[in-house]
């Protein structure tokens, strides 16, 4: 296959999987450096926001995981699932946190309090108190991937490798999702990484870039797809300010960072465990390529990453540049979207406001076969293999 073609699974559907944020880990605000107490990741405000998102529409939501600050991701997916009504949620996991027959076992109870309507995000950051090279935590992740896949399809689970040795039933963890189970989505930016996707992903997700660089990241994967006999699909996690006009849109931009002292943006930059990691190094190259407003590119302002590690930047502009935008994107082969804002209640209200009507979205666990169809609530372990 040409480097230079992209290969997406979901190419043929005319539609996108269009998704918000639940800021569980702290960093909810009105201006960039701070941290007002009223923003400050609880059960009541990260609730209120995905709940919110849930009644506007949208058809998924990533809940993000992070020692340092906010709440723990399994336990509050698992608190809200009951309260959802139509919207997926994005449940991060960090491989060898858990061990993995467990693990397998979690997210299928969770899958069927959802009734198929989960998600995962594989992190293979470092444990907290823990220090791997890149290389080796792909390879970690790599074999739980594996063992999840084994536990959710097969009736044993059958494994040795260079972390895990595994040899029992695994009869209680079948999923409510068929096929293959919930869907991965992964982003990683080191040969490793990509490598990692391209065997057991299903959605690379790419932080904000320029659309030629969008197009080089997405070229590669799909080379390295293909060098495994697969295609997976496309995501991107980006931020957006969406307002009447262009003209409020960018000062809202301004006012974001208009507080904001240098120091303390690098000291939050800096916290997380993943700060030194390829993928923020991009966002910085972003910019340093911006022009003296911090647009990297029209409607692409990267100001957000002067004080936020990993995804920097936002889509700025009216509700039709913006709308365009998005459209761009799909047009390159991009089906699944995570926004945010700041404040995220309020940038949620707006997003559903001024674009989301105009945006045809699907549920990709849907599209893709994954959920039964007419199959009613099952105990777990119940729902038939494929």
């Amino acid at each position: 296959m040409s480097s230079n073609v992209v290969q997406v699974r979901s190419r043929q559907l005319q539609a996108a999987e269009v998704a918000w944020f639940a800021p569980i880990c702290n960093g909810d605000t009105d201006y960039l450096g701070q941290m007002p107490d009223r923003y400050k990741s609880t059960w009541q405000n990260a609730s209120e926001i995905l709940l919110t998102a849930d009644k506007l529409g949208y058809r998924n939501i990533l809940c993000p995981s992070s020692y340092q600050v906010g709440q723990d991701t399994w336990t509050f997916a698992s608190a809200v699932a009951p309260l959802t009504r139509q919207i997926n949620l994005l449940t991060a996991i960090r491989c060898g946190e858990v061990h993995p027959p467990m693990l397998a076992r979690a997210i299928s109870t969770l899958d069927h309090i959802l009734q198929g309507r989960l998600t995962i995000n594989i992190i293979s950051s470092d444990l907290p108190g823990t220090q791997l090279d890149s290389a080796t935590r792909y390879r970690r992740s790599g074999e739980v991937i594996e063992i999840l896949r084994q536990a959710w399809t097969q009736e044993e689970i059958s494994f040795k490798g260079e972390f895990y040795q595994l040899q029992l039933p695994s009869e209680p963890v079948t999923p409510y999702q068929q096929n293959g189970g919930p869907l991965l989505y992964f982003g990683g930016y080191s040969p490793a990484g990509v490598e990692l996707c391209a065997q057991f992903c299903d959605v690379y997700l790419m932080w904000p870039e320029t659309e030629e660089r969008l197009l080089e990241l997405m070229q590669n994967m799909s080379a390295q797809a293909a060098r495994f006999g697969r295609q997976v699909d496309f995501g991107l996690r980006v931020h957006v300010i969406v307002r009447e006009t262009e003209s409020e849109a960018r000062a809202y931009a301004q006012k974001l960072v208009s507080k904001l002292e240098e120091e303390k943006g690098k000291e939050i930059r800096e916290r997380a465990l993943d700060a030194r990691s390829y993928g923020v190094a991009r966002q910085t190259d972003m910019r340093s390529i911006a022009d003296s407003e911090g647009y990297a590119e029209a409607h692409l302002w990267t100001g957000i990453g002067r004080a936020r590690s990993g995804c920097g930047a936002a889509l700025v502009g009216d509700p039709d540049q913006v709308l365009n935008k998005i459209r761009r994107y799909m047009d390159m082969g991009i089906r699944a979207f995570i926004f945010s804002g700041y404040p995220h209640l309020d940038e949620c209200r707006l997003f559903a406001r001024y674009v989301l009507p105009q945006l045809p979205t699907m549920s990709l666990p849907q599209a893709l076969g994954r959920i039964p169809q007419q199959l009613p609530m099952t105990p777990l372990g119940a729902a038939p293999r494929k």
